[in-house]
């Protein structure tokens, strides 16, 4: 097995992934019969508010928490001096950072409609994050001598698996949680780090927006993949685009411990892999709320308007005949992953160097699920199609199909409108 104890070792991580809060165990109402007996059901009502406390715990968790990440961005990177003395807000929202609206004061949102809130400045995000603003970023600020300065800062699953809607300014708008923020420049951001090597930098600065490579600390590789959007996962047990873990609790314990930096243990016998960080456990128990939270997460319906409604309806005939589409995109999942991994061959954006089933755990992909596949282009694990046209056409012509080009155009129209 490959061990690695982090605590005090600089190890580039970055949080493509997901997390959890204190999972509180479901309540189990008894109810006494008039013989003294005990009835271990719990009414309906009753286990669906204990459901939903378990649910807005994982958002808290989602949201906030770090898994004690901060040793490997503060003591290590050095993330805080970073942003203190270089990342005003302009700056962070050029690489993707997005602010929550909904966390602002009035005044604060005034300051920022009038100009009087210098956006060019760092003690402005210093503020930002003080105020819980900045979505995935969680900034400790003591104020030293009237002053207020950020001692610590680590990062939460909604830096990548969450966006706004800009409803007030680009980047600047209420939270969308489970949407892959492909805005985000996590390498550029890492890269900012002055406790790496110039060569390190030069990996992490060739990612781009919306890419992160979640085995590169693992296996000294570089190919990034596409930030996955985290909603409409639901009653799928393939989570990744590798179909690696059965369930959400696997990947973000991956996330959490071998990429976050997070406080806690992770295995992965398949990869001859063990990573321990510090001497507690942060990770663990947060688990099951995270889950729980992440599986409300409904994929988006399509925007009134933004598909051709006759169009897609005629693709829906190509998706389930010549296309060949629902062959492996299939139920209601849009998915055949439940029950079928695929060999790299069948993945549209393989051959590729170095593979990246190769370097997973189960050597193979899943079929994507398709729900609110209109959001998160671009598409393919690689990012290599920028439309669902370019898509359709890819798998046109390496299976094969002889569609013509308006049957492709119809069945981009119809997976719009998924």
């Amino acid at each position: 097995m490959l061990e690695r104890n982090t605590a005090n070792k600089a190890w580039p991580v970055m949080g493509k992934g997901l997390r959890t809060y204190w999972a509180l165990p479901l309540a189990a109402a008894v109810t006494l019969t008039a013989c003294g007996g005990a009835d271990e059901t719990p009414p309906a009502d009753t286990a669906a508010a204990d459901a939903a406390a378990m649910a807005e715990q994982g958002r808290q968790i989602f949201r906030y928490d770090s898994f004690g990440d901060e040793a490997h961005w503060t003591d290590t990177l050095r993330m805080h001096e970073v942003i203190s003395a270089a990342v005003d807000p302009a700056t962070a929202l050029s690489v993707g950072l997005k602010v929550d609206v909904q966390a602002l004061p009035a005044s604060v949102v005034e300051g920022i409609k009038n100009g009087s809130i210098d956006l060019s400045k760092p003690a402005t995000t210093i503020a930002l994050l003080k105020l819980d603003a900045v979505l995935g970023l969680k900034g400790t600020v003591e104020t030293v001598n009237g002053q207020d300065v950020l001692k610590r800062v680590g990062i939460t699953c909604a830096l990548c698996h969450s966006t706004v809607d800009n409803s007030f300014a680009p980047g600047i708008g209420k939270r969308l949680d489970g949407w892959a923020n492909r805005d985000l420049n996590a390498g550029a951001i890492i890269a900012l780090s002055p406790a790496l090597s110039d060569a390190m930098k030069k990996v992490y600065r060739s990612w781009g927006p919306g890419k992160f490579d979640p085995r590169h600390n693992i296996d000294g590789l570089n190919k990034p993949v596409v930030i996955p959007p985290a909603y409409g996962l639901k009653g799928l047990h393939a989570i990744t685009v590798t179909g690696d873990g059965q369930d959400l609790a696997y990947w973000n314990r991956y996330v959490a411990v071998a990429e976050m930096g997070g406080q806690g243990t992770v295995t992965e016998p398949r990869l001859q892999l063990s990573i321990s960080n510090g001497s507690q456990d942060l990770v663990s128990a947060k688990l099951p709320a995270l889950q729980a939270y992440q599986l409300t997460l409904a994929a988006p319906p399509a925007p009134a308007g933004s598909f051709d409604a006759n169009a897609a309806a005629r693709g829906k005939l190509v998706f389930e005949g010549p296309g060949q589409c629902a062959s492996c995109h299939s139920s209601s999942l849009f998915s055949d992953a439940n029950s079928t991994l695929h060999p790299a061959a069948d993945s549209m954006a393989e051959p590729e160097t170095p593979s990246y089933a190769a370097r997973s755990a189960s050597r193979q992909y899943r079929s994507s699920p398709l729900k609110g596949v209109w959001q998160h282009a671009p598409y393919f694990h690689d990012g290599s199609a920028a439309s669902l046209l370019d898509v359709a056409r890819r798998y046109n012509a390496r299976r094969g199909l002889q569609l013509t080009e308006q049957q492709m155009a119809e069945l981009a129209e119809y997976l719009k409108s998924l």
